[in-house]
C-alpha cells in the first residue's frame, strides 16, 4: 500500500532517484586505479624535484647536494608512466562523471562534486604507510 504525504503525493520507498550514494561509491572506486598516477606524481614531487642535479653529468659537479643516481635513473620512466596512466585516468573520470550521467538524462553536478573523493584511497594508503 503506498504511503501519502500531506500534499497528496506518493512517497517512494528506497530513497530518491538522484541520491549521492552512487556517485560517492563510484568515485571512491575510481580512486583505486587513480592511485597509480597519484603515486607517480607524489614520487616525482617528493623524490625527484628536491634534487639539485638533473643529468648524470651533474653528479660529478662539486657542491651539489641531494643527488641520487637511482632517482635520476628512474625519473624518465616514471614521467612516461605518469603521462600514460594520467591520461587514462582523466578519460575514465570524464566518461564516468560526465558522459554516462548525461546519457542517462541526469545532471552531472552530483557526479562532478563527488569527484573530489577520487584521491581518498591514495591518501588512506599513504597515511597507513
Amino acid at each position: 500500500m503506498p504511503e501519502y504525504r500531506s500534499d497528496g503525493r506518493v512517497l517512494r520507498r528506497g530513497g530518491a532517484k538522484g541520491g549521492l550514494r552512487g556517485p560517492v561509491l563510484v568515485n571512491l572506486g575510481l580512486g583505486v586505479p587513480a592511485s597509480v598516477p597519484l603515486y607517480l606524481a607524489w614520487w616525482l614531487l617528493t623524490e625527484y624535484m628536491p634534487m639539485d642535479c638533473r643529468t648524470p653529468e651533474d653528479l660529478a659537479k662539486p657542491g651539489l647536494t641531494n643527488c641520487n643516481y637511482t632517482i635520476l635513473d628512474h625519473s624518465y620512466p616514471v614521467m612516461l608512466l605518469l603521462a600514460v596512466t594520467g591520461v587514462f585516468t582523466v578519460a575514465l573520470v570524464v566518461v564516468v562523471d560526465v558522459v554516462l550521467p548525461l546519457r542517462r538524462g541526469r545532471r552531472p553536478t552530483a557526479w562532478l562534486g563527488a569527484a573530489v573523493l577520487i584521491p581518498v584511497p591514495f591518501a588512506v594508503c599513504l597515511a597507513l604507510t
